[in-house]
This record gives structure tokens, C-alpha cells and sequence, in this order.
């Protein structure tokens, strides 16, 4: 570590929540700390013969979105929490940031222009998060248990009292949750506790490597009973989550703007903020403008988050998925919301799409497409494939319109460029979506529409 006496001004800031300037030689440094404005002094960590990076150290001129972290394990201190990289920036910045890097992405990797960007999608800053993956550990020096994110830029588990983006009522179980896996005989084999939090259901995934003695359950039905919660087991995969005792209410989300649903097991892939997916979805059915004559694909269906609002607009969707297991829970959920006849799904492996294989499922008027980290390359490539040639799919016409929604701004941007730059769509508005707010985790929705002369 090297203390660097220069005073640098920092110019914009990057994902991962560093101030980014340049030295007087026109070296770029990137400062974990420091915002846009500021001037600032660093401690210098790792140096590269293009770029430096380091702490922050001092400052003498702070920028005006600097706010006080509403978390206390939030910082740069040692034992800081990993969980969150932006507390220190007014939320409404952190928004700003992420639409800069959606616009930014699009035009650099793809070298898409939306033509309108949208209002970005914002919710709760705070008590949003309702999924969340916890470590566990039982440090035996201590004599004491951890249950939380890791620390920053460590494999430790942070001691944490608290968590600001968990519901409060989760917040508040920390600790007696640390005594209660403290009190038992498997504490050291008990390496996570999963959240998965519905509209009326808290459940509680534990993982335990060894079959729980009987002590320990009773001392899990004890907590669930003090606390209200719905005890998970997972003593392998995900595939052999099971409840702790059958009965008791169902994990469901509800869409109440379309009138729909959700069950879901608390393994299964559901958005980590309710707020913002209800927003997201009737935003993305309102862009989409599903007609009630039109037959609508949704790829990457999942459970059938867009697939089910879907059906109560369009003649028909069809929702399809790479895992055959979401694909059986989409049908039970057609059938729980009484949508079978107008929804139907099919697993397939997307990431092996071809223009044959995009024919066999016939022409929609629209899709919606929402898939994981990696993208939609093989869709938009075989979309691409068969605009350069139609022979490869004789009689088959693309989507008039396609509602992209994306976890990753690299790979929207990537497949936007093969339908706007091959395959003849504009990309008509484009937008960030705040799921996470205080982390570098970017959502975004993309319109892609393609005239019929096209």
C-alpha cells in the first residue's frame, strides 16, 4: 500500500462504486470511496502501467449526492459488509449511474441508439429484498455463530446485527437466529440459510450436510412457531428442498393487476423485489400493446412471471424454458389461475437455438424475451441468420415487436446489436430497472420493433 500525496479530481464513477480520475501524467486511478466531484487523496493498493487502484484516504471537496449509509456494517472498514457497493450515493444517482451504463453499453457493444429512453423503474431503497442467500458459520473460537453476506473482498462471513435491504421483520431475525443455530448439535454443518419471502410466506432453506437429529428439528419447529416462519430442508441439491413438516400455507406471489398468482417453491428462480417485478411486468405487457387476436412467445418463461400475465391479454402464448422442472410448475400454475387453454410451455435448451428449430414453434405476432446472465445470443442470432437468409426458414416471419428484458447490459447489448444491426429491428425505447438498489446489479428493458416492409 502506497500513500499517493497527490490530490485527484474524480471525474465519473464505475459499476463497482469506484471514483474514477487521472493523475497529472494521465494515468486513470479508480478510488473505492470516493464520488464525481470530489477531490481526494489515495492509498494505492495495486498499480498497472495503464491504471492504478486504490482508497480513498482524504478529501477536501465532497460531493453534493454523498449520504450517510443507512447500513452500519456498510464501508470500507475492516468486516465491512460485501452485500452492498452504493449506499454512500443519494439512490437517485445510483439510478442515474445504471441508465448511463444501459445507454453506454447499447451504443459501445452493440452500437444500438434506443430512439426513446424511458423513466427509469425505481421502488423501495430499503426492506426491498426478498430473496437472499445467507452464509453460516460457526466460529468455534468465539463460541459463536455468523449468519450473513461475505465481507467486502473476503470469504469471511460478516458480522451482522442487521441488513437495511431485507424486510425488517428478516432484519430482526438475525440474531435470534444466530443463538438458535448456536443452540444446536449440527451447528458446524449448517452452511446456509436461504430466503425466499412471498405475499404472506416466510420460508427458510437450511442446508444441513448431515440428517438433522431430532433435537434440532424440534428446536427449528420452536423458532418457526416463536417467529412465524416456514422451515425448508436442503440436504443436497436444489432438487431435494423439502419442507420440515408437511402442510401449513403455500409460497405464492401475487400480480394483482392482471388477477394472477404465483406459487413457487423456495429454490425456484422468482424476482429478488416484488415492487419492482410488478412494475416490470406491466410495464413490459404494456410496451408489448398484446392485442387479444395475437399469439405471443415468451422465451426464458421461467414460472411463468410475463407467460401468465400474458394470457389474460393474447389469443395464445406460448411459454418456453431450458428446465423441464419450471416447465411442469408453469403448467400447475396455468391451471391454478385458470389460464391452461390460453397458455401452454414447452422445455427446450435456448442456448442451442436454430432457424429451424425457431420455425418449428410458428410465427407470433410478439415475443418477450427474459433471459439469465448469458442472454438470448442463439435467439437473436437465428433471428439475424434467417433475415440474411429467408431459406433457412421458408414462410416463417419474425416477431413485429419483441420486449426484451435483461439482468445484464453486456449481453442485451450484444444481442441488440444482431436484431438491430442484421436482423432489421430499431430499438425503439430502452430503459434501467432497479431491482437492487446499493449494489452494481443492472436491470434493464429493451423495445425492439421491425417494420413489416422490413
Amino acid at each position: 500500500m502506497i500513500q499517493d500525496s497527490e490530490w485527484l479530481k474524480v471525474e465519473s464513477i464505475d459499476l463497482d462504486a469506484q471514483g474514477v480520475a487521472h493523475k497529472a501524467d494521465g494515468k486513470v486511478v479508480f478510488i473505492e470511496g470516493a464520488l464525481p466531484g470530489e477531490e481526494v487523496q489515495v492509498t494505492v493498493g495495486r498499480k498497472k502501467n495503464q491504471w492504478e487502484q486504490g482508497t480513498m484516504t482524504a478529501m477536501r471537496s465532497e460531493s453534493s449526492q454523498r449520504v450517510v449509509p443507512g447500513c452500519p456494517h456498510f464501508g470500507l472498514h475492516a468486516g465491512a459488509c460485501g452485500g452492498c457497493k452504493m449506499q454512500h450515493l443519494h439512490p437517485a444517482a445510483q439510478v442515474a449511474v445504471k441508465q448511463r451504463v444501459v445507454e453506454d453499453n447499447l451504443w459501445h457493444l452493440g452500437k444500438v441508439k434506443a430512439e426513446t429512453l424511458l423513466r427509469p423503474i425505481e421502488g423501495p431503497t430499503w426492506g426491498y429484498r426478498y430473496r437472499a442467500r445467507f452464509s453460516v458459520r460457526y466460529v468455534v473460537k468465539k463460541a459463536e455463530v455468523l449468519i450473513g453476506f461475505h465481507e467486502r473482498k473476503s470469504r469471511y462471513v460478516a458480522d451482522m446485527q442487521v441488513c437495511k435491504v431485507v424486510p425488517k421483520r428478516v432484519s430482526d431475525l438475525l440474531m435470534p437466529l444466530r443463538a438458535m443455530i448456536a443452540s444446536m448439535q449440527e451447528r458446524d454443518r449448517l452452511p446456509q440459510i436461504e430466503l425466499a419471502m412471498g405475499d404472506e410466506v416466510l420460508a427458510l432453506v437450511l442446508r444441513n450436510l448431515n440428517p438433522l437429529p431430532e433435537s434440532d428439528k424440534a428446536r427449528l419447529r420452536e423458532f418457526a412457531a416463536t417467529h412465524g416462519v416456514q422451515w425448508w430442508l436442503q440436504p443436497k441439491g436444489p432438487e431435494t428442498v423439502h419442507l420440515l413438516d408437511e402442510g401449513g400455507p403455500v409460497l405464492s406471489y401475487g400480480l394483482p393487476e392482471f388477477g394472477v398468482v404465483m406459487p413457487f417453491k423456495p429454490t425456484d428462480f422468482t424476482q429478488v423485489n416484488p415492487h419492482i417485478n410488478g412494475v416490470l411486468v406491466g410495464r413490459a405487457l404494456r410496451l408489448l400493446a398484446v392485442q387479444p387476436d395475437e399469439r405471443v412467445i415468451d422465451w426464458f418463461c421461467g414460472l411463468g412471471n410475463f407467460t401468465l400475465p400474458l394470457a389474460t391479454r393474447a389469443r395464445e402464448v406460448l411459454g418456453i424454458e431450458g428446465s423441464e422442472t419450471l416447465v411442469q410448475r408453469s403448467r400447475e400454475n396455468a391451471r391454478v389461475n385458470g389460464l391452461s387453454e390460453k397458455a401452454r410451455f414447452e422445455a427446450r435448451n435456448l442456448f442451442e437455438m436454430t432457424p429451424a428449430l425457431l420455425a418449428a414453434d410458428g410465427h407470433a405476432d410478439k415475443w418477450l424475451v427474459d433471459p439469465p446472465r448469458d442472454g438470448a445470443f442463439a435467439l437473436a442470432k437465428a433471428v439475424a441468420d434467417i433475415a440474411q437468409d429467408p431459406s433457412l426458414a421458408p414462410g416463417w416471419q419474425p416477431p413485429k415487436r419483441i420486449v426484451y428484458v435483461s439482468c445484464n447490459p453486456s449481453t442485451l447489448a450484444r444481442d441488440a446489436g444482431l436484431l438491430v444491426n442484421v436482423a432489421g429491428y430499431r430499438c425503439t425505447a430502452a430503459s434501467a430497472v432497479n431491482m437492487f438498489p446499493h449494489t452494481s446489479h443492472v436491470e434493464s428493458i429493451a423495445v425492439f420493433e421491425r417494420d413489416s416492409a422490413a
